[in-house]
């Protein structure tokens, strides 16, 4: 992949959206949520006064409209600032 994020921004991979409910019903595509969970990819060299609090393979929340969705080698990515975060798991 040839993406770096620069400053204190993070390249994320969404996580892919459920296509099943708990219950064994199938969600059709025009009624599936944004995912708001991916796997950290690349992360930018942060800020001097702010370093970075994550690394390459966590896994993390992330608001519903944050970052701006990115599109290479046919995959869809997000980057986002390290702020725009909720939390890790």
């Amino acid at each position: 992949m040839n993406i770096k994020p620069l400053a204190d921004r993070v390249l994320v991979e969404p996580r892919e959206a459920e296509t099943k409910t708990a219950s064994g019903l199938f969600i059709p595509d025009n009624a599936k949520e944004k995912p708001q969970e991916g796997k950290v990819l690349a992360v930018g060299p942060g800020k001097k006064d702010e370093p970075m609090e994550v690394k390459v393979g966590d896994t993390v929340l992330y608001g519903k409209y944050a970052g701006t969705e990115v599109h290479s080698e046919g995959k869809s990515y997000i980057i986002m600032r390290q702020s725009d975060i909720l939390a890790t798991i």
